[in-house]
């Protein structure tokens, strides 16, 4: 066993041993408006239940570690006491790590991940409508845990309704656990599916996602696509010049042959296929080619 002692080594290096051991962690899809009504959403993995009578969730957003800066999450609360935590199943988990990349204040992740914002009856910020389970909440009270770079701030949060898909309730009207089928985070770059196992989705950190509201309407309107597949092709800087994409396909006959003669609706089908394997720059190449 090695000894890791919190006072003597860097907060990065505990924040990532702290997340590698302690998992797999439930997610806070979280709903916010500031205080000119904006909206905001954004996934925090230091989240549960913690009360039934009163109903009580509580998550927690971090101060960052690199520059001790806070997160729109928590200046929003602090302005309007009201958030609405939606609960992350594995069909959104692509657009909700889109979700996540750090947009300049006033962006509506909502637009940029492709989720429908769905209007919530006892609180002003909206709810995920493709999320199975969503809680309207008021904010009770918010507990910073210090001022440093990876103090938490817990933000207490009591249910006051409570909204369920009946495609996730099972003949007795209970929540089924494999129809719900959940995610939840673990360290780096991993999640676990809860009845698949784990598998992984890569941070949206080193570059600015374009967003789904900025694909190419063929394709963020393609009935082939799912919502996971249109997150993973909004989460690139730029989409590929048509130039650079037909010199792809040129270079590649295998591919060539397929998209010659082939409609849209065949076009993406094939792209899907890489898109299924994560392979998104030959997925783009073809989409691109064929804009």
């Amino acid at each position: 066993m090695i000894k890791i002692n919190p006072s003597e080594v860097s907060i990065g290096k505990l924040h990532g041993m702290m997340l590698g051991a302690i998992g797999p962690r439930p997610i806070a899809f979280a709903s916010t408006i500031d205080a000119d009504g904006n909206s905001n959403l954004s996934p925090f993995s230091f989240f549960n239940v913690f009360s039934a009578n009163p109903p009580i969730l509580i998550f927690s957003p971090a101060r960052r570690v690199r520059d001790n800066t806070i997160k729109h999450t928590l200046e929003n609360v602090k302005a309007i006491k009201e958030v609405v935590i939606n609960i992350v199943n594995y069909d959104i988990v692509q657009q909700m790590s889109l979700s996540s990349t750090e947009y300049p204040e006033g962006v509506n992740e909502f637009e940029k991940s492709g989720l429908t914002m769905v209007a919530s009856e006892k609180v002003s910020p909206y709810r995920v409508g493709e999320s199975p389970v969503q809680f309207e909440c008021k904010v009770n009270e918010i507990v910073a845990m210090g001022e440093e770079g990876g103090a938490g701030n817990l933000i207490i949060c009591e249910v006051l309704l409570m909204h369920v898909n009946k495609n996730v309730l099972d003949e007795d009207g209970k929540i089924d656990q494999h129809k719900i089928d959940q995610v939840a985070r673990m360290g780096g770059n991993w999640y676990t599916r809860a009845n698949k196992g784990m598998f992984e989705v890569p941070k949206p950190l080193s570059t600015i996602g374009i967003g789904v509201d900025e694909l190419p309407l063929t394709i963020k309107n393609s009935n082939v696509f799912t919502g996971n597949d249109l997150g993973k092709l909004a989460n690139v800087e730029k989409i590929p010049q048509k130039t650079g994409a037909l010199q792809f396909v040129n270079n590649h006959s295998d591919i060539k042959v397929r998209i010659e003669q082939a409609n849209q609706i065949e076009i993406h089908r094939f792209a899907k296929q890489y898109l299924d394997q994560d392979d998104i720059d030959t997925a783009w190449n073809i989409l691109s080619a064929k804009l």
